[in-house]
């Protein structure tokens, strides 16, 4: 797809325990802020911008992501992407995750804000080596409209592939499309505006880290549906249904925060935004 609106690609790789940026590039509405090392830790964050302000008719952003062995990193982004009225042609963003053996990434974008007539396709591509761990989340939010509707967006489509040492061991596609979808029936929204994914691929993840996360979802109060899964290679995804962006912020908080004191003995850096 040529004439990307934005492009980036960024490179790290661990250097006597710290990881540090090996190259990185970006042109058009992708920006990419010097890398935060939050309480003084060895693992770097990264801050995506848009300087654009939200993605419009017949934007394409291409995003690639590279880990060498034993890197760890965050990425995240500065604000939620915004997805506005698209009449002509749909918004779309690939991003490919290459990860060596050994690497950790925290991939955490904020939430997905669908306004008015808004079309977006996002597809991200992993490519792990075996020993490599991904720590993924997404949410889904829909905008405001002059109407008031919850679903005024015409279509959203979200789609992952991760592969193994080559191999596809998993394939997640979200397709909401209200203009041909009952959104409120059983297997869609249920009645909720909010849909959040939380996917986490590792050797690491064993039956006691899902009991772990299992209680610990269940505790959680507020009005919302979650459900945990495995995937066929050692990994989970984690869905949750709600009505509002905190509620789902506040359980994958504190998922993360398990995982990170099981992996590593130690708390998630707080991603300040502000």
């Amino acid at each position: 797809m040529p004439d990307w609106t934005g492009i980036l690609e960024l490179d790290a790789e661990e250097r006597q325990g710290k990881t540090v940026t090996k190259n990185l590039y970006f042109q058009g509405a992708f920006k990419i802020m010097r890398p935060v090392y939050h309480q003084n830790s060895n693992q770097p964050c990264y801050y995506i911008l848009n300087p654009g302000g939200g993605y419009l008719d017949g934007d394409t952003y291409r995003m690639s992501v590279t880990l060498g062995e034993k890197a760890k990193a965050t990425v995240t982004t500065q604000s939620s992407t915004k997805i506005y009225k698209t009449p002509n042609t749909q918004a779309y963003q690939e991003t490919e995750l290459f990860l060596k053996k050994g690497s950790y990434l925290e991939y955490l974008p904020d939430p997905l804000i669908a306004y008015k007539d808004a079309r977006y396709l996002q597809r991200n591509i992993v490519h792990m080596e075996k020993g490599a761990a991904l720590l993924y989340t997404d949410i889904l939010t829909p905008g405001w409209s002059p109407e008031g509707e919850h679903f005024s967006y015409d279509s959203l489509r979200l789609i992952n592939e991760i592969y193994l040492d080559e191999e596809l061991v998993a394939f997640d596609h979200i397709k909401l499309n209200p203009n041909e979808q009952d959104m409120d029936r059983v297997g869609m929204m249920e009645g909720y505006t909010h849909l959040g994914s939380f996917m986490v691929v590792s050797e690491k993840v064993d039956s006691q880290l899902l009991d772990l996360l299992y209680e610990r979802i269940q505790k959680e109060a507020g009005d919302f549906k979650a459900g945990l899964s495995e995937l066929a290679t050692p990994g989970f995804t984690i869905r949750v249904l709600a009505n509002s962006t905190q509620v789902i912020e506040r359980i994958f908080k504190e998922c993360h925060h398990i995982i990170s004191l099981e992996w590593f003995q130690k708390e998630p850096s707080f991603l300040r935004k502000y």
